[in-house]
């Protein structure tokens, strides 16, 4: 099997060092906008540097993985799709909801594949956490927390081209919502602080935000998030059901400190970022595309799934600008889809 890789940036070096060590993928090509890295990282790796997006379409391929700014994803989607190719992209599909409608339609138009990157379905704690939920070892469930908290923020340059806090972090823990409890949104009411570094007041956007949703079942959930958490790389959820009560996330280096006289001892090592406490997920979800182009197992989240998560934070963007509760039949796209 030949891979294109498109973007060959942090994550992009990342998935195309998994890929090379796979042992179905016989080659990459690998090509990003910066020609010069392409080619410092097919040299490392030994596999072939293209000297742009043409070639990887030209020189023929068995797949693709986007992993480029968000910007260029749906075009790329749509392209890789009328070459009749499988896809590997990074979330999110677009930065807004008719991009990603589009997107959409046009890989179910070819008929293609289209795997989204949220890693955390390839996690072992929140996986674990499914299980419980699915199992009903948890009884009825009652509460879910979510939080996702960065130890620094990223480049300021970033955040214009990030979609905000909503639709670039909590999407992930939106994402979980979903697939850990097996249920929908109906409504949410956010809230966002932008008190901290003024970059963000200077790109419209947060530092810290916070949600409260409501699940057709009536389960309540929070969900926040934060650009600042000096303490270190903080990725938690806990479940709560009337027989039990679980937590994903907890671990020796979850850096948080107990108040409490015998409470456990602050991490020596917390986490720093996302690549490292997501590590093993990243390589878990990019060992199930191959498996996937390969027609041996199921795409494991489609686009179809990767839309409700944006639906999600588009809503909480709604109801932070307009300070008011916001149902999800409110948000375009709606997808009669079920969740897997």
């Amino acid at each position: 099997m030949r891979i294109g890789v498109i973007g060959t940036g942090r994550i992009g070096t990342i998935h195309a060092n998994t890929l090379s060590r796979n042992r179905e993928v016989g080659s990459l090509i690998l090509t990003d906008a910066d020609p010069a890295r392409a080619q410092e990282l097919a040299n490392r790796l030994g596999e072939t540097a293209a000297p742009g997006v043409d070639e990887i379409f030209k020189w023929g391929v068995d797949a693709v993985v986007i992993t480029t700014a968000t910007a260029a994803h749906a075009e790329l989607i749509g392209r890789a799709a009328r070459s009749g190719l499988p896809v590997f992209c990074e979330k999110p599909i677009a930065l807004d909801l008719p991009g990603t409608l589009n997107a959409i339609a046009e890989v179910e138009t070819a008929g293609t594949i289209l795997q989204m990157g949220f890693q955390r379905r390839f996690d072992p704690g929140y996986v674990g956490a499914r299980e419980a939920v699915r199992s009903g070892r948890l009884g009825r469930l009652h509460t879910v927390r979510a939080l996702t908290s960065d130890q620094a923020p990223p480049p300021s340059s970033w955040l214009r081209l990030s979609g905000g806090l909503y639709r670039d972090t909590l999407i992930h823990d939106f994402d979980m919502l979903r697939w850990v409890t097996g249920r929908e949104v109906v409504d949410v009411y956010a809230a966002g602080s932008d008190a901290g570094p003024p970059m963000f007041r200077e790109a419209g956007d947060v530092d810290t935000g916070a949600v409260l949703l409501t699940l057709d079942d009536g389960t309540l959930a929070t969900a926040s998030a934060t650009r600042l958490n000096g303490a270190g790389y903080d990725v938690r959820m806990e479940l709560a059901g009337e027989l039990d009560q679980i937590v994903v996330g907890l671990d020796d280096r979850t850096p948080i400190a107990s108040t409490e006289p015998t409470g456990p001892p602050a991490a020596d090592k917390p986490w720093t970022g996302f690549l490292e406490r997501f590590g093993p997920a990243y390589e878990a979800e990019l060992a199930a595309f191959v498996e996937v182009v390969l027609g041996r197992r199921t795409n494991p989240c489609d686009g179809r799934e990767a839309l409700q998560a944006l639906r999600v934070a588009e809503a909480c963007e709604v109801s932070r600008r307009e300070r008011r509760p916001v149902a999800l039949l409110e948000i375009p796209g709606r997808a009669e889809t079920a969740i897997r």
